[in-house]
């Protein structure tokens, strides 16, 4: 059995991650973890998550339970996420981030740490979003120039990024269909007399109210037509799922950077 540690394992997230860990096949859950001070921890993560005792207790810091796994899962906060690289680099265990957040300067550091342990990194573990990424870039250059793109995601009122980084992905990948850079083309927010849109303008709004998981629709808006690709998750789980997922098949890969393609199979569609 992979031997699997749980970063953030009293959230939202860290739970549901335990409870798909718990029902695969081929993992286990060998520790958590929860940062200094945190009040969960010393609990017991299966009494916690999953409704009944299992004998792990949540423990303080990745530094406390980084020699007893194979694979860290991460779906904590940026900051946080670089720091568990780190120490997963020197220790050579396998990493799973699920988290978003992560500026250019993070990603860099995190291609160079991965030299020294393997790693999935993906704004969304997701098996439907990650067919969506697909989708979006193959529609955005069938349909070019001619039809204006816009994106609009919404998540819970907890969240704390914006725009989400899947939002990003979509953005990153559409203007990638269309030969743009999100960079140059990229509108986050729009106010006033902002005069008429601009032609390759590829717009991202945010919406952040009460409970809701996290829908996105990219809007292909041409003459007369347009076409709306949504993607809604009903629940946390096919995250934790596609985490889950990426973790067994990350144990045992060479060092490097993959992604959620990598581990789907669908780098070449």
């Amino acid at each position: 059995m992979i031997k699997v540690i749980i970063a953030g394992a009293a959230g939202r997230m860290g739970q549901r991650i335990a409870h798909m860990v718990n029902i695969h096949p081929q993992l286990t859950i060998a520790a958590a973890f929860e940062a200094e001070g945190n009040p969960a921890i010393g609990r017991d993560v299966g009494e916690l998550a999953l409704g009944q005792k299992n004998g792990v207790l949540i423990e303080p810091g990745l530094e406390s339970v980084i020699d007893k796994g194979d694979v860290i899962i991460d779906f904590t906060f940026h900051a946080a996420t670089m720091g568990f690289a780190r120490i997963a680099a020197k220790k050579n265990v396998a990493m799973v981030i699920g988290t978003t957040g992560l500026t250019e300067e993070n990603l860099a550091e995190l291609a160079e740490l991965a030299k020294n342990f393997p790693c999935v990194q993906a704004p969304n573990m997701s098996v439907c979003v990650n067919v969506l990424f697909k989708l979006v870039k193959k529609t955005a250059a069938i349909l070019g120039d001619d039809f204006d793109i816009e994106i609009v995601e919404a998540h819970h009122n907890k969240k704390k990024d914006a725009p989400s980084g899947t939002a990003l992905k979509l953005g990153e990948l559409a203007a990638e269909g269309v030969n743009r850079k999100l960079a140059e083309v990229g509108v986050f927010e729009r106010n006033g007399i902002i005069g008429e849109r601009k032609a390759g303008e590829i717009g991202i709004s945010t919406i952040r109210a009460a409970d809701i998981v996290g829908e996105h629709t990219v809007y292909f808006a041409g003459p007369g037509e347009r076409i709306e690709l949504t993607h809604r998750a009903h629940s946390r789980d096919h995250f934790a799922k596609g985490a889950t997922t990426a973790a067994a098949w990350l144990v045992g890969r060479p060092n490097g950077i993959y992604t959620m393609f990598d581990v789907l199979g669908l780098q070449d569609l």
